[in-house]
C-alpha cells in the first residue's frame, strides 16, 4: 500500500509543478520591475509541497514555535537535516526563503527549472570556489530583504543528534550582521529513507526557535556563535 501511496504522492508533486510553473513565469514577468527579490515567484514554488501534503494522507505535518513578525526582515535560517522530506516540511512555513541546494537538484526537469526561477542557490559540495560564490549570492538575496535557508550539517544525517556544523551560515551571519533563525525538524527521517523513493506514514514537526542576533559580532566570534546555535538546536530537538 505504501508503494501505491508513494506513486500517488510523486504524481501529485509532478502535477503541481506542471501547473505552477506557468504561474511562476507570469508572476515573475509581472512583478519583475518591483520585486527584485523574486519573493512572490519563490513563494508560489513553495506551494508545491503544500499541495502534495494535503493530498497525501501518509503525512501529518505540523508547525510550531514563533513565526517572524515581518517576513521581509531577512534572516539566515538554519535547520537540522534528517531527510529529503525536510525540504517539503519547511516549505510549509508562511514566508519565502531562498534555499542553498546541491547543484544536482537544479538539473531535475521542471522542478529544477522552478528552483532556478525562484532564485534558489546552487552549490557544488566540496568545491570552495562554488561555496564562495554561493555565499555571495546569499548576500544578494539578503540585501533584497529575502531570507536564505541553509542546512549547516551540509547533508542528511543518518544518526541521532546533530552532526558538526559547517562555518558557512555563521560566517555569512557575522559578515552581514543579519540574525540567524534556528529551527529544528523531527519525524521526517521515517517519512522517506535515504536512497528510497517511497514515502512512509509519519508525523513530522518543524519548530521555529528564537532568532539569534549577530550585531556587533566579528569573525573572532564565529566558533562560539556556531556552537551556541548548535547547542540551542540540540536542546530544542530533544524537547520536541
Amino acid at each position: 500500500m505504501a508503494t501505491l501511496w508513494s506513486a500517488w504522492g510523486w504524481f501529485v508533486f509532478g502535477a503541481a509543478c506542471i501547473v505552477l510553473l506557468p504561474v511562476m513565469l507570469v508572476v515573475r514577468l509581472v512583478t519583475a520591475p518591483f520585486d527584485k527579490g523574486r519573493y512572490w515567484t519563490g513563494f508560489i514554488f513553495r506551494q508545491v509541497p503544500v499541495i502534495q501534503q494535503k493530498l497525501l494522507p501518509l503525512w501529518d505535518f505540523r508547525i510550531a514555535g514563533e513565526m517572524p513578525d515581518n517576513p521581509r526582515n531577512p534572516y539566515i535560517a538554519v535547520a537540522n537535516h534528517e531527510s529529503f522530506v525536510d525540504i517539503l516540511l519547511i516549505s510549509h512555513l508562511p514566508w519565502e526563503m531562498k534555499w542553498l541546494s546541491k547543484e544536482q537538484l537544479f538539473s531535475i526537469p521542471i522542478a529544477g527549472w522552478m528552483m532556478s526561477l525562484a532564485g534558489d542557490i546552487q552549490v557544488v559540495r566540496g568545491n570552495k570556489d562554488s561555496a564562495k560564490n554561493a555565499m555571495a549570492e546569499c548576500k544578494v538575496w539578503l540585501d533584497r530583504k529575502v531570507s536564505v535557508m541553509i542546512f549547516p550539517e551540509g547533508t542528511r544525517v543518518e544518526d541521532e543528534g546533530l552532526a558538526p556544523f559547517k562555518d558557512g551560515a555563521f560566517r555569512l551571519a557575522i559578515e552581514t550582521q543579519i540574525p540567524l533563525l534556528p529551527m529544528v525538524v523531527k519525524g521526517t527521517k521515517g517519512a522517506m529513507r535515504k536512497s528510497d523513493w517511497r514515502f512512509r506514514k509519519a508525523t513530522a514537526t518543524v519548530k521555529v526557535l528564537e532568532p539569534v542576533p549577530t550585531a556587533g559580532l566579528t569573525l573572532d566570534d564565529l566558533d562560539e556563535l556556531r556552537e551556541r546555535v548548535r547547542s540551542i538546536m540540540t536542546v530544542a530537538l530533544e524537547d520536541l
